[in-house]
């Protein structure tokens, strides 16, 4: 059978995973009457409630004779991990970009990947029948991409097709012709992108996703080099160096056949399959024949930028909500975690009861954690710490990243000032249309942390940002943190409404009447830049002394509601938050009052 396997690269929301269902439709791969959810590539349940896409995925079309492999990845940076070792199992692929917002920040980073791998691009401008299209502009915007990022002549001689995904056509002209559907751009596929290369030699794979399945185990996902694989054969994996990692058996070979992953009795060189049955192999490893000696070159990975603590949860209200609390059971999860995303890296402390995780972003590390509380487990979250590192002379590195902010011109002058406050170096301020601007950063990692909301606040809802992983330069200083102080819970039990109106002048609460509190939990914001301990549990004293008039009802100014991701940038390093099933809780690390002088004191005399 012929076969062509392609990625496909697109900015979050550009319509990415609604084109691939609309190749899904009309290649015939859903019956006419079968039905099927919108984005059924979207599968995760984190993905459909965000929008965007977290995991790589395969599927296959079958167009006249020739089998194709759709690879879907992630658009966001934070999930780069994934991006770099899925180009490695295609030889093309079709770069998404929205007819009216042009190139983004995500699609040059996926983009820049491909052209270094030498994979030669299809453009395609998607949502053309938007009002705000402008495709010509647009085209021009992603050949001065392509040449920024050292494209050769082959890869800026790109073919173009226009359309609309969500409407199910593809064409070469930005007006139509609209019924022929997606036709051109199978057969674009087919003429461009070429067979895959294939080596002779016993059965070689390179490991390329990892995911665990509880009835077969480890499966491993990647593109056959050379030779052949069957059930039942005999087969051994290489690390990246060159040494035996396990010898086994092939249980199962799963080949995507739609969006199904069928079982199959034989796959030949060139196709992208799954096997199953081995317990130690995992990602850049190569799966081989028993023959084999010397391994597959795989794609080194981006370091870590952002690292977080998770600590077992010990506040009085641990296990009343989840039923995974201990260390154990959350040392399990993050290492199986690890097993199948090597952007993480996972260290245990000196204690046992706490684990530093470091991953790309507060993005990808803020999703391992809300996955976490859907399944039960309680634990307690430090602040985003930046991953520094050493160059050869021991000066102290910090990550820098590329931040492109789209904004409305009269809230240009405030997203500047905020980015010099985080120590970050203005690169290019240039309109975008519309009375817009763009704005081109270089910020440390760390003046980043929490910005994303502040950013919303200050314009309207109206900004756009984006961030990318750029080098790693010399520490750029102190950042100033949080300048108020929190109000804390002095006692235990539920929050009593007359109390907290009586504390309204204080700040901003972040709880409501009826919640459990307990002895050290931050309960507000404090006006000023220093903590106050309260009490929130104070209901009104009753006399026997009727008042003339009647009780004013109380009436309370509505709660700060904290997410998860602005709860994780709100906290100092003091701090932690509780992230249960049910409930995310600010706390101070040490709950009793003694023990946080203590801590105070210790800190002041290390400073001095």
């Amino acid at each position: 059978m012929k076969l062509r396997n392609i990625a496909i690269i697109a900015h979050v929301d550009h319509g990415k995973t609604t084109l691939v269902d609309k190749l899904l439709q009309q290649s015939g791969t859903f019956r006419d009457n079968q039905r099927v959810q919108e984005r059924a590539m979207d599968s995760n349940e984190l993905e459909k409630e965000r929008g965007i896409t977290i995991l790589a995925k395969c599927t296959s079309v079958l167009w006249q004779d020739t089998q194709i492999n759709i690879v879907d990845t992630p658009g966001h940076a934070d999930f780069g991990g994934e991006v770099e070792r899925i180009l490695s199992m295609v030889d093309g692929v079709i770069v998404l970009v929205d007819a009216a917002e042009g190139p983004m920040p995500q699609t040059k980073f996926v983009v820049g990947k491909a052209l270094k791998l030498g994979l030669k691009p299809i453009v395609a401008i998607n949502k053309v029948d938007k009002q705000d299209a402008r495709p010509t502009e647009v085209i021009n915007e992603v050949f001065d991409l392509f040449a920024a990022l050292d494209a050769n002549d082959d890869q800026l001689d790109f073919p173009i097709l226009y359309g609309s995904g969500k409407n199910g056509w593809m064409a070469d002209k930005p007006e139509g012709p609209s019924d022929q559907g997606m036709a051109p751009l199978f057969e674009l596929v087919m003429r461009h992108v070429p067979a895959p290369t294939v080596d002779d030699g016993p059965f070689r794979l390179l490991g390329t996703l990892l995911e665990a399945n509880p009835y077969l185990g480890r499966i491993i996902t990647g593109r056959i080099l050379s030779g052949s694989v069957k059930p039942n054969q005999a087969v051994k994996v290489l690390s990246p160096d060159g040494k035996t990692v396990e010898t086994g058996r092939i249980s199962k070979v799963l080949a995507f056949r739609g969006l199904e992953r069928q079982p199959i009795e034989f796959a030949e060189a060139g196709d992208i399959v799954a096997i199953a049955g081995l317990t130690k192999g995992t990602v850049a490893d190569t799966f081989c024949d028993t023959s084999v000696e010397l391994p597959l070159k795989a794609q080194p990975i981006d370091p870590p930028t952002v690292s977080v603590t998770f600590v077992v949860n010990d506040s009085p209200l641990a296990g009343t909500e989840g039923d995974k609390v201990t260390s154990r059971m959350i040392r399990e999860r993050l290492f199986k975690e690890a097993e199948g995303n090597v952007a993480l890296k996972i260290e245990e402390t000196d204690g046992k009861d706490a684990f530093i995780v470091a991953g790309r972003g507060e993005l990808q590390l803020a999703i391992l954690i809300e996955q976490m509380r859907r399944e039960g487990f309680e634990l307690a979250v430090s602040r985003p710490r930046v991953v520094f590192q050493k160059d050869e002379n021991g000066v102290s590195l910090e990550p820098v990243e590329e931040v492109i902010i789209d904004v409305d011109e009269e809230y240009s002058g405030v997203v500047v000032q905020k980015m010099s406050e985080r120590k970050a170096d203005m690169i290019e301020m240039r309109p975008s249309g519309g009375s817009r601007l763009r704005l081109v950063f270089h910020a440390p990692t760390r003046g980043l942390i929490g910005y994303q909301g502040e950013l919303m606040t200050d314009t309207r809802g109206t900004a756009i940002m984006n961030r990318l992983f750029h080098s790693y330069a010399p520490f750029k200083g102190e950042i100033q943190g949080r300048r108020n102080g929190v109000l804390i819970s002095n006692e235990s039990g539920e929050a009593v409404a007359y109390a907290m109106w009586k504390l309204e002048d204080r700040g901003p609460m972040m709880i409501e009447p009826g919640w459990k509190v307990y002895q050290g939990m931050i309960i507000g914001e404090h006006t000023r830049d220093n903590d106050l301990e309260v009490n929130v549990l104070k209901g009104k004293q009753l006399t026997n002394v009727r008042a003339s008039g009647k009780d004013e009802a109380v009436r309370l100014t509505p709660p700060i509601r904290m997410t998860l991701e602005k709860a994780l940038s709100y906290i100092e390093d003091s701090e932690l938050v509780e992230v249960t099933p049910k409930s995310i809780r600010l706390r101070k690390r040490y709950l009793d009052p003694n023990d946080r002088k203590r801590f105070d004191r210790a800190k002041l005399a290390g400073a001095a």
